[in-house]
């Protein structure tokens, strides 16, 4: 699909419009306040736990609707990184995966 700039603007927008109050899929609540304030200094000098600070940034997932079309949707920055390149369905199998693990081994 080639999509032009406005476009993906567009897309992006309809996306903060239907699902920007919270994270697509946990439901958890996002922080806008978030946005623009990252700083890479500070990223340095702190590492993880400045990145976990960052937890509930509103972040792009591009992913696909229920007729394999490109979708975006809005997510927090750390289900997006543990979502990284994988499908919906493939992170689902995954979250699920870890859950059973975790219950066999309680």
């Amino acid at each position: 699909m080639i999509c032009t700039v406005s476009q993906y603007k567009a897309e992006i927008h309809t996306a903060v419009c239907e699902f920007g109050q919270a994270d697509f899929y946990t439901g958890e609540a996002l922080e806008w306040s978030l946005v623009s304030t990252f700083d890479n200094e500070s990223a340095k000098a702190g590492r993880a736990r400045y990145k976990k600070t960052f937890a509930m940034l509103p972040t792009i997932d591009h992913t696909f609707d229920g007729q394999g079309r490109p979708k975006f949707v809005i997510c927090s920055w750390y289900v997006n990184d543990a979502k990284s390149d994988l499908t919906v369905d493939e992170f689902y199998q995954l979250c699920e995966r870890v859950l059973k693990f975790r219950d066999e081994s309680l």
